[in-house]
Parts: C-alpha cells; sequence; structure tokens
C-alpha cells in the first residue's frame, strides 16, 4: 500500500523530469520483481518532506523475518537508483517487525489464528480500538475473535492494524515444541 502518491514525471516544453519521489516508486516496483530479493514483500512505502529534504520509507517483510543485511542491500539498491538525483534525502528501510502492519485484506487471511489490533475511524460496537484473534476476512468485513464473540468490521472503515506479539504465548509454543521433541 502506497501512503505517499506522486508524479513519476512531470512534461516540460518537450522533455522529460523524473521526480525523486517517482523515481523512488520506480525502485520499489523494480526491488519487488528482483530475484536477487526473492521472498521479500513489500509492506508499505511513503514518500514524506518534499521541501529541502526528503524521506523515503520502506518497510518490507520475510517468511522467517528480515536481518538487517537484506535492508542493506535493498537500501543500497534504491540509492544505486537515486544517485542521478541532487536533492537531498533519507532513506529508511525497516524491517515489519513483531507487530507487523496489516495493509492489504489479503494480510487478514495470512495471519489469521493470530492476535492483532485493529483501530477504526468509526466507533464499532462502542469502541475505535478492538484486539482479538483475526479469523479471516468474510465479504468486506475482517473477522475478529474477542472476548465477546466475533465482532466483523468493515475494511472501509479501518484505519490501522498491526499483529500484536505476545512473547509469554511464543514462549509457551517452544516449550510445547521441546516437549514433544524429547
Amino acid at each position: 500500500m502506497s501512503v505517499g502518491r506522486s508524479r513519476a514525471s512531470l512534461f516540460y516544453g518537450g522533455f522529460v523530469e523524473r521526480s525523486l519521489a517517482g523515481e523512488f516508486e520506480h525502485a520499489v516496483t523494480e526491488i519487488a520483481r528482483d530475484d536477487r530479493f526473492a521472498g521479500v514483500e513489500i509492506v508499505r512505502h511513503a514518500t514524506r518532506g518534499g521541501g529541502d529534504k526528503s524521506v523515503l520509507h520502506l518497510t518490507i517483510d520475510r517468511e522467517g523475518g528480515v536481518d538487517v543485511r537484506t535492508c542493506e542491500r535493498i537500501a543500497a539498491a534504491i540509492n544505486a537508483r537515486l544517485q542521478a538525483f541532487d536533492k537531498p534525502y533519507t532513506l529508511e528501510v525497516e524491517s515489519a517487525g513483531l507487530d507487523r502492519p496489516l495493509t492489504k485484506p489479503g494480510d487478514y487471511e495470512r495471519f489469521s489464528g493470530r492476535d492483532a489490533k485493529i483501530v477504526t475511524s468509526l466507533l464499532v460496537r462502542g469502541s475505535k480500538t478492538h484486539r482479538g484473534v483475526l479469523r479471516g476476512v468474510r465479504g468486506t468485513a475482517v473477522i475478529l475473535q474477542t472476548e465477546n464473540g466475533e465482532l466483523p468490521l468493515p475494511l472501509a472503515t479501518i484505519k490501522t492494524a498491526n499483529l500484536e506479539y505476545d512473547v509469554r504465548a511464543d514462549l509457551k509454543r517452544a516449550k510445547e515444541r521441546k516437549k514433544q521433541h524429547a
């Protein structure tokens, strides 16, 4: 999901001028197709600023997590594409982390069974912040299993959504796996 919107190029009297934000968008698209980064998912990207200095932000994920070296390699590939621009910018490439943002309808299916926090733009059952276990998508609503039962949250009302990492549950799962293999 692209938070920032920009035009890739502007036409001025017979020549094309590429913008920094537009070239960043193009570079992100290329990263997603590059075999060197197979398995890397672009979770979200954005361009902020634009005055004296732009901030280019990219969040990535991969099955099993993302290491610092992967972030460095992607940053180097993007910087190589942007070196023609004199305008100063800051490039931030980060892992989605344990509290990974959920940005696409498919994310709610993919992470079904995991704990999540969803913030809506409208009150749903008297609240805008909802916590529970993801149960996927039904029609145009994300289903969240809460202490009070199933809660359908219309996709159109979701402002932000993230996985919630429970360290205790993770330790419990590790302990159970260890017992099974002992």
